[in-house]
């Protein structure tokens, strides 16, 4: 609009506007925003200008002026305009529980009291945020890596000065500051790729198989963006267990795919039953169609660990309903309990045979951020696939390349975490100490933990046989149930909350992960230094003995 136009229709209208938006927003027609030579026109009244009316008789609301006089404009992104889908994501691991922990820490910063000392954040497996050290030789080589100046550093062993040397000769102008193929480093696909053979007794991996990722959760949500397709009853279905990580059920509501919920067994130790994914299939076809399977083992929140005769039943599941396979196996070095050990997917499946090696479709995710590492913040990990179709293979390339490529520094602690020293090396004593220090110490919280929450009335526990987390079942009173619906919350959430506003613990509510109605439960870390995890434990059974004689 040029500015004689825009001065002609302000002396017309008495109206201070900028543009076709702001005529329509003060009260102008669309008519009378397009015939810019005239006045525009009342709708009830042909031929009387708009100027003459006020906005009152209009019966039209007011807009309310800024303070220089002019009409603030609308905003364009609302809670109503946003893309529905986002609005349906929750994630309890940083929900509202873990809000209300961080008012509380500023809380106790400011000097307000409060019935305990210090708030202990057992809602998220991050080990380093809760004292768990990283591991030295790793730390050696990313600081060479970020600077190179230090490879003139004799303090630093030899084996890390080589190790962070080839890592730069494979980045672009020898710097971890600059892209990589989106793909990820090669060098490191190909070291990614040795492990995994070697994980897996020679099993073949082809580094070309291999996309290096931000983290497991990046991977995930790209294998699910693939997948998801279709309308109505052809809408792609995605079944996950139950307990869940949040992670699935939160990017299939923003993918808005169909959730198809299978539950563990926890009279078994949180088994999978393939009756029970039978069902859920069977039941879902009504509504959706179902696509892909996900498996996290070990599990979380549950802590189970899958035998090598379930993954074999699942494999058979996959292939005989025509499933793709997603194997969550981020907890791979976590495996505490006597008698388990865990066996990769993409193993078994090989050593299956051709009729399901050469036919089931497979991924499988890995991370820097769990087992002995708890490298969370760096956000490395990667994922391999087995038996996808090329045509969709050069897609998901496409995909990726989207994002430009994964945190450099994140693949570089990935390259350290599948080769990592080796045996007379200078610092492979070290490593081998500081890891089975950690996997050791984790080893014993985990009993620690299962032991006393299984002492208190009311609370039962079963074996923490992996990962991070315990899933205990709780027990809440018909009053405080009662109490916690005219509150319009979840009475494991009830539960949680007034927990951590008694005692200090954050913890996560049973609600946010799934499980069968009627049942409450709530999930912590094992993650803790074993003095704090005694406190934390001690807590939690003080807290419930009160709670259950307050609501009896």
């Amino acid at each position: 609009m040029s500015a004689a136009r825009m001065h002609l229709l302000r002396r017309k209208t008495g109206l201070l506007v900028r543009g076709t938006g702001d005529l329509l927003r003060a009260g102008v027609g669309r008519a009378g925003a397009r015939s810019l030579t005239s006045p525009p026109l009342s709708p009830s009244c042909p031929g009387r200008a708009f100027s003459s009316v006020s906005a009152t008789r209009r019966g039209l609301p007011q807009a309310k002026m800024s303070e220089n006089g002019v009409v603030p404009r609308a905003k364009v992104l609302t809670i109503d305009t946003m893309n529905p889908t986002v609005k349906n994501v929750e994630y309890a691991v940083r929900g509202p529980i873990v809000a209300r922990a961080v008012e509380l820490e500023k809380e106790l910063s400011e000097g307000m009291k409060k019935p305990f000392a210090e708030v202990i954040k057992a809602n998220i497996g991050d080990a380093q945020a809760m004292g768990q050290q990283p591991i030295t030789f790793f730390r050696q080589v990313l600081a060479l890596c970020s600077y190179p100046e230090l490879l003139n550093d004799n303090t630093f062993p030899e084996d890390a000065k080589s190790r962070a040397r080839r890592i730069l000769q494979s980045c672009g102008g020898n710097s971890l500051g600059s892209y990589s193929a989106s793909q990820g480093i090669d060098s490191v696909r190909q070291d990614v790729a040795r492990y995994i053979e070697r994980r897996d007794g020679g099993v073949p991996c082809d580094p070309d198989n291999i996309y290096l990722t931000t983290g497991a959760s990046d991977g995930i949500m790209t294998m699910l963006k693939l997948l998801v397709c279709g309308e109505g009853v052809a809408r792609t279905g995605i079944m996950i267990s139950i307990p869940q990580y949040p992670l699935y059920s939160a990017a299939l509501a923003e993918l808005g795919a169909v959730q198809i919920n299978y539950y563990l067994n926890e009279e078994k130790c949180w088994s999978l039953d393939i009756s029970e994914l039978q069902r859920a299939l069977d039941e879902a076809r009504h509504y959706c169609n179902p696509r892909a399977l996900c498996i996290i083992n070990p599990g979380n929140p549950t802590g189970q660990v899958q035998s090598r005769e379930c993954i074999e039943d699942v494999i058979r599941f996959a292939a005989k309903e025509g499933l793709f396979l997603m194997a969550d196996e981020v907890y791979q070095d976590n495996v505490y309990a006597d008698g388990c050990q865990f066996h990769s997917f993409k193993k078994v499946l090989f050593e299956m045979g051709p009729e399901y090696s050469n036919t089931v479709e497979l991924a499988s995710f890995h991370s820097t951020s769990k087992c002995y590492m708890g490298e969370c913040g760096f956000r490395g990990g990667y994922m391999e696939i087995i038996n996808m179709d090329d045509d969709v293979k050069a897609q998901l390339t496409k995909l990726v390349s989207v994002r430009l490529c994964p945190p450099v520094p994140g693949q570089a602690l990935m390259d350290l975490v599948v080769n990592p020293p080796q045996p007379g090396e200078p610092s492979y004593d070290n490593f081998i100490k500081e890891r089975t220090a950690t996997l050791s110490a984790l080893a014993e919280k985990a009993k620690l933990t299962e032991q006393v929450l299984n002492t208190v009335q009311g609370i039962s526990c079963n074996p923490v046989q992996g990962a991070m987390y315990s899933f205990p079942r709780i027990i809440i009173p018909e009053k405080a149930v009662k109490e916690a619906m005219d509150k319009d919350q979840q009475p494991d959430m009830f539960y949680c909350m007034k927990m951590l506003e008694e005692t200090g613990i954050c913890l996560v509510p049973g609600s946010g992960f799934g499980q069968k109605d009627g049942s409450y439960h709530f999930r912590m870390t094992i993650l803790p230094p074993r003095d704090k995890l005694q406190v934390l434990l001690n807590k939690v059974k003080e807290f419930h003995q009160k709670f259950t004689q307050q609501y009896s």
